[in-house]
């Protein structure tokens, strides 16, 4: 009976610290990590989501440009946390936008966008 315990207790500890470097790591689920490539296709397909949905839902035309900066938070799918250059008229302005994708059931949604 000891003998399960010992096992069992090695085990707990050791899951506790791989639990500890990951979460310090920015590795642990819920937490948010940098996006490493910005250009990537499917980076850039959430971007121009967000900026298409924002127009749709505040009857705006702004115009996709780029990502300045992202972070992506695992959750029950991927928040994306990004940070957009858009053209407004003559001006290219930043915004922060959040779009949460769940792509296995082709759920993908804007859930802020605001002006920085």
């Amino acid at each position: 009976m000891s003998n399960i315990f010992s096992i069992t207790l090695s085990i707990f500890l050791i899951s506790s610290i791989f639990f500890h470097f990951s979460t310090a790591l920015g590795g642990g689920v819920g937490g948010w990590t940098p996006i490493n490539d910005l250009n990537a296709l499917d980076m850039v397909a959430i971007g121009q989501f967000a900026v298409n949905e924002h127009n749709k839902e505040a009857g705006t035309r702004l115009e996709y440009q780029s990502i300045a900066k992202g972070e992506s938070q695992v959750v029950a799918g991927t928040n994306y946390r990004l940070v957009i250059n858009a053209k407004d008229g003559n001006y290219v302005r930043k915004y922060l936008a959040i779009v949460w994708d769940k792509p296995w059931e082709k759920v993908k949604k804007l859930t802020s966008f605001k002006q920085m």
